[in-house]
């Protein structure tokens, strides 16, 4: 589904990412992890197509990202707050982003209701805009509007910072269960490695722009991750 090949991102003499080789392949829940600055959001982004690479291609179920936008229709991200519209409440965001995927206002009724428990009463029905509102509600909202239409794509980053242990928890059952319903291609970075390890059955370790470790999750993930980062 998502390949990258040569893939490199340089500012002046400072390469921030290269990755030779990855392939993620359809409906796999992959997982991205590596201390700050460790090319997860660069790379994002370049499977985004929000900025260029230096060396190298991201192909998107066979579309070169940064030549054709056919790819855009089927996938959905999150990346943070600034791909949220700050003058509109929940409600009208939600309407915005299901008449751009084509669903009607019957089935994202439908598909609303079933976030409710995540939604804790503080998103529908507050009157508030978007940008009133929390970082962790704002963070939801985004999340939430990233999953309508059943994308075949779901990029997230972060998706658990800023969000309180009940939230995190909610989450994880919400990912795990688009991702084994849809069938979607879920990437998924975080710092927070029981989360990740949970919700994504492959985990690739970044370090300084290069990939590490591609594992497998199995019930020794966890523990091997948190060596890694602990020398």
């Amino acid at each position: 589904m998502i390949n990258a090949t040569d893939l490199s991102k340089k500012y002046g003499d400072s390469t921030v990412l290269n990755i030779e080789s990855l392939d993620i392949p359809k409906g796999q829940s992959f997982g991205l992890v590596g201390n700050n600055g460790a090319g997860k959001t660069t790379f994002f982004n370049l499977v985004l197509d929000l900025i260029k690479p230096s060396t190298g291609q991201v192909i998107n179920n066979d579309i070169k990202v940064n030549i054709s936008e056919d790819w855009k229709p089927f996938t959905a991200a999150f990346i943070d707050e600034s791909f949220l519209i700050g003058y509109l409440t929940p409600e009208e965001y939600f309407d915005f982003i299901a008449k751009l995927r084509g669903v009607n206002n019957v089935d994202l009724t439908t598909f609303l209701n079933q976030f409710e428990e995540l939604f804790n009463d503080e998103i529908l029905g507050q009157k508030k805009y978007l940008r009133d509102l929390s970082k962790g509600n704002q963070k939801k909202t985004g999340i939430v509007a990233a999953l309508i239409g059943q994308p075949e794509v779901v990029i997230l980053d972060e998706p658990f910072a800023n969000l309180d242990p009940t939230t995190q928890i909610r989450l994880k059952k919400t990912l795990k269960k688009i991702n084994a319903e849809s069938h979607s291609t879920l990437l998924i970075s975080s710092h927070d490695l029981g989360h990740i390890t949970e919700v994504c059955e492959r985990i690739v370790v970044l370090n300084k722009g290069e990939i590490i470790k591609d594992l497998k999750t199995s019930d020794e993930t966890l523990k091997e991750l948190e060596q890694f980062f602990s020398t």
